[in-house]
């Protein structure tokens, strides 16, 4: 593929970037300067389109192969338009999902590039997620002046692959055998704080603040114990200097797009960089940005979290579906699953955003299926457009393109609200979520969870917007609840302050942040051929 892509010069000028602007990363990609979200020239003036879906299956929805194929079929119909996507974790890659730049001919290239190594983005924010983790052992070693309580600290290490032997280990705080030790563990590096922290800073004053902001661990005093007390953030800023410059790359069909960060759909906002966001309106007409998950999840903290850090309200949402994904809600009767794309469908609209549902087309689709969803969309008042861009690319998707133009140009500018303010309490914001998202009837929160709430709190921290963690399988907390379950609790077992980050966690069962290989794992079909070219992903 790579000999058919534009040079990184060609792509740039269809943006109208001037040299100054970015830096080449050989001859496909590039590094965007910070100066550009400061030059007059390039004013805020794109409208956003947010890309969700309904709830998925485990293969996906096709929600990246979507967005790519919508930016491609906005340029077709004349628009300058970009995509700013997630950078890949190697877990996913070797694992059970594989690349994800998209597929066909709806994909991010130099695909190969941008699931592996890509420009050291993810080696730079697990270095920095490491390099805190053994300042908090050294000070430990070195006399623990802070006072922190080793059974308290919080701050594990990251890796960015899927090993789960290091989800639970023991470290020795000493040097001599039989020495003191303490309990940690291994991250993915997507699910790393200082992942989010590169996600949702705007800036090099602002990324400081929120490394500084940090909490890894308490004092023995019941105090919290911040990165800036270990005076590591400055060493952190210089190992992410790069990292935190957005990526220009392109689509298949030469599109301009910007890949940069990777949080975590659960444990964190599940989207791309708000500076590539900040960017791509600057430099674009229009602005196709993808959430994690379906819209109970990435959406919603797209609106809850990210929208009042970046202050860029979308101008639309695409909610994507499949047949495959309302037959698996219906138990695989397709009828039974639309109430699952219906409420998707209200949701968006509670939030105040304009919604289009994109049908994403599989190959053994029936006509007849294709049909009856379309019809259902119609019946309910939603705008709706198939979309091919796997098999077509560009071309598969402009059908939607032109809707989407058409639903923005009806109204430019939708009062889009997030579902609660920064002053509710915070078992207010996860029942209002709960409530009005998930469809619960309310909220049980375990002692665990309670306590923690009041402890956050108490260090100043109710103000702050919560991260549901919860299956992506289901509006509820249990993946085999299918459909639009009303009626329900959700069940708050625990939850934990991502300070840097801004938000607090909300964790509703079992969250895996170090996922395993499957037993036959992705990594078995991938290869280098005798012209030195990788294959298989």
């Amino acid at each position: 593929m790579s000999q058919n892509l534009l040079p990184i010069q060609t792509i740039a000028g269809k943006l109208n970037l001037p040299e100054s602007h970015y830096e080449p990363l050989g001859r496909h990609g590039a590094k965007l300067n910070l100066g550009l979200l400061a030059d007059p020239k390039f004013p805020k003036r794109g409208k956003l389109i947010l890309v969700t879906a309904t709830t998925p299956t485990a293969s996906g929805e096709g929600k990246t192969v979507t967005s790519i194929g919508l930016t491609q079929g906005l340029e077709r119909i004349g628009r300058r338009t970009i995509i700013t996507s997630r950078e890949p974790s190697l877990g996913p890659v070797f694992g059970m999902k594989g690349g994800a730049a998209g597929g066909g001919k709806s994909q991010i290239e130099p695909s190969q590039k941008i699931n592996l190594h890509f420009h050291g983005d993810f080696h730079a924010i697990t270095s920095a997620h490491n390099l805190l983790a053994a300042l908090v052992d050294a000070h430990l070693f070195h006399g623990n002046d802070l006072q922190l309580d080793p059974d308290q600290i919080t701050w594990p290490r990251a890796m960015d692959m899927n090993d789960r032997a290091l989800r639970r280990i023991t470290v020795e705080i000493g040097e001599k055998k039989g020495g003191p030790t303490r309990q940690t563990g291994f991250v993915i590096t997507a699910a790393s704080e200082v992942m989010a922290v590169m996600a949702l800073a705007n800036g090099l004053e602002d990324l400081r603040h929120r490394l500084d902001s940090i909490i890894v661990g308490v004092s023995k005093s019941g105090k919290p114990i911040r990165a800036k007390d270990l005076s590591a953030s400055g060493a952190m800023m210089a190992l992410l200097t790069d990292a935190i410059l957005p990526n220009l790359v392109q689509t298949t069909e030469g599109t301009p797009a910007m890949v940069h960060t990777g949080p975590f759909g659960n444990i964190a906002h599940g989207t791309s960089s708000i500076i590539s966001q900040m960017m791509g309106v600057r430099l674009a007409d229009y602005v196709v940005n993808e959430a994690g998950f379906a819209a109970d999840l990435g959406a919603e903290k797209y609106f809850d979290i990210v929208m009042r850090s970046s202050g860029i309200a979308p101008a639309c949402a695409v909610l994507v579906t499949t047949v495959q994904s309302l037959r698996n809600q219906g138990e695989g009767d397709l009828e039974k699953g639309f109430p699952n794309l219906a409420r998707h469908i209200q949701n968006m609209q509670r939030f105040g955003v304009p919604v289009v549902v994109a049908i994403n087309r599989f190959p053994n689709d029936t006509d007849a299926d294709l049909k009856r969803m379309a019809d259902y969309c119609a019946q309910h008042g939603a705008e709706f457009a198939l979309s091919e861009a796997f098999a077509k690319g560009g071309e598969g998707a402009m059908a939607l393109a032109q809707k989407v133009v058409e639903t923005i140009d009806k109204n430019p500018s939708p009062n889009v609200q997030p579902i609660y303010t920064l002053e509710d309490a915070l078992e207010d914001k996860i029942a209002k979520v709960a409530t009005n998202i998930y469809g619960a009837a309310g909220v049980n929160l375990s002692d665990k969870a309670k306590a923690k709430l009041q402890q956050f709190k108490d260090w100043g921290f109710g103000k702050l917007p919560v991260c549901i963690a919860k299956t992506q399988y289901s509006f509820t907390d249990n993946p085999k609840m299918l459909g639009a379950p009303s009626g329900w609790t959700l069940n708050v077992t625990d939850a934990s302050l991502s300070a840097g980050a801004g938000f607090v966690v909300v964790i509703s069962g079992n969250m895996m942040l170090m996922p395993g290989l499957p037993k036959v794992s992705r990594a078995a079909s991938v290869d280098v051929n005798a012209k030195g070219e990788i294959i298989g992903i």
